[in-house]
């Protein structure tokens, strides 16, 4: 296991990246590459802006996440520049020059404005810009967000050098200490509003740092897949908790849900059999596996559990094979993460493009390529009692192979996601998620 600190990793990451990206560039007809981080966009008809996310190729360079409109310049041979952006301004705090270990890796220039930035780039030649596609097609850039760079890119983009994945490791020490926040506030009785402050309150971020909004979802709510709501007042029942919520380090994010129950004997073993399902799959992560392998053997491990525990009639085969287990499990397995939360090129077939099919009646997989060392991926199998699916398979043929006691039984609860972030190794894989929790403990 890499052991060394984010930092002490950068110097070796940026020459991966180097390198890389000179193939792309030659291999393109490009001589040089400018990213940028993204700028601020106003809320329509006013005068403030949405959150800034910076864009996620520009924070692969750099990683500053709350500054917009810097640049990073690459030509291959050369030192990389970063324009960083210090406008004359006493309304907003000016941020600092960047420093320390990472930031000595560049050539770093203060720019004041698009102006001078523009000024300092003086683009020509067969230079390629990637970001914003609005406001930079005058700058003398030879393309702005060409395919077939992006797509090279991209492809390179799922294995992982090892600075990436200490970043990974970090995001999921945070977002496991404020997962353990958040389970206490559930036991003793919280709201929704006040789990995720708990969650957030522990790690000392605003809503707007975290990486993706928090699905905290009590009761019914575990079976909305991507609850948005945080209800201010508790229920009067506490049945159970889905929290599918994540933390971010240097720019990469955590992605890590949990379930729990509040005190009913057998949905807390449902819960129970449910991890035993996701480790199982867990175990089978290696390079050289095929995701969509996994993603079917989770339908047959989870139909099988159906089947144990009551709820379905027919046995695993059949109810894989009729798309019956996916009333209960309509996503896909897992995908990429990285730079972004689901993080690109999870269905190239190659660095030159192409698109490797999904398993014909899952068309929600996100990812489909065969593993390599180095591929960070999300392992989150689940069990839901959705009604507009549950509905529709009582309307039609599945309805007769549903115990529908069971299922009324359980759909208070709402349903069952337990998710962990894997480093994919040549003989199995490092559970970021399963590690962060064992050494809070």
């Amino acid at each position: 296991m890499q052991t060394e600190a984010p930092d002490e990793l950068f110097s070796a990451h940026l020459r991966e990246l180097a390198a890389r990206t000179g193939e792309a560039l030659d291999a393109t007809g490009h001589e040089a590459v400018v990213f940028h981080s993204g700028g601020l966009r106003l809320v329509d008809f006013d005068d403030y802006p949405y959150p800034f996310k910076a864009h996620a190729a520009f924070r692969l360079w750099a990683p500053i996440t709350d500054t917009p409109d810097c640049f990073v310049a690459f030509q291959p041979g050369r030192r990389p520049r970063l324009l960083f952006n210090r406008p004359e301004d006493y309304w907003h705090k000016v941020a600092a020059l960047p420093g320390g270990a990472w930031a000595r890796e560049f050539e770093i220039e203060p720019v004041a404005d698009l102006a001078a930035a523009r000024a300092a780039l003086a683009p020509g030649g067969r230079t390629a810009f990637i970001g914003d596609a609005t406001g930079f097609g005058d700058w003398g850039f030879a393309a702005v967000n060409p395919p077939a760079l992006l797509t090279r890119l991209d492809y390179a983009r799922a294995r992982k050098s090892p600075y990436e994945i200490a970043c990974l490791r970090e995001a999921n020490r945070l977002g496991a200490r404020a997962h353990v926040a958040a389970a206490r506030a559930f036991a003793a009785g919280d709201s929704e509003y006040g789990i995720a402050s708990a969650y957030m309150a522990a790690i000392a971020v605003r809503e707007q740092e975290l990486p993706y909004n928090p699905i905290v979802a009590l009761n019914e709510g575990g079976s909305v897949l991507h609850y948005q709501v945080l209800e201010r007042v508790a229920p009067a029942d506490h049945r159970s908790l889905l929290i599918d919520a994540g933390a971010s380090f240097a720019g990469y994010p955590s992605d890590i849900t949990r379930t729990y129950a509040f005190s009913d004997p057998e949905f807390a073993l449902l819960v129970g059999r449910m991890d035993e399902v996701q480790q199982a799959l867990c175990a089978g992560v290696r390079a050289g596996v095929d995701w969509r392998d996994l993603h079917l053997t989770a339908h047959r491990l989870i139909a099988e559990l159906l089947h144990d525990c009551g709820l379905i009639t027919v046995d695993a085969e059949e109810a894989v094979e009729t798309g019956l287990s996916a009333i209960f499990l309509p996503h896909g397995l897992g995908h990429l993460l990285g730079l972004q939360v689901h993080d690109v090129g999870g269905t190239l077939a190659s660095p030159q493009g192409g698109t490797i099919p999904r398993p014909a009646g899952h068309p929600n997989l996100r990812l489909t390529r065969v593993l390599d060392e180095g591929f960070v991926v999300t392992m989150e199998p689940g069990l839901y009692f959705i009604d507009s699916l549950l509905a529709s398979a009582r309307a039609g043929s599945h309805g007769r192979h549903i115990d529908w006691e069971r299922v009324a039984q359980f759909a208070p609860f709402g349903g069952i996601r337990i998710e962990d972030n894997l480093a994919v190794t040549a003989t199995g894989c490092e559970n970021l998620t399963r590690e962060a929790f064992r050494t809070l403990s």
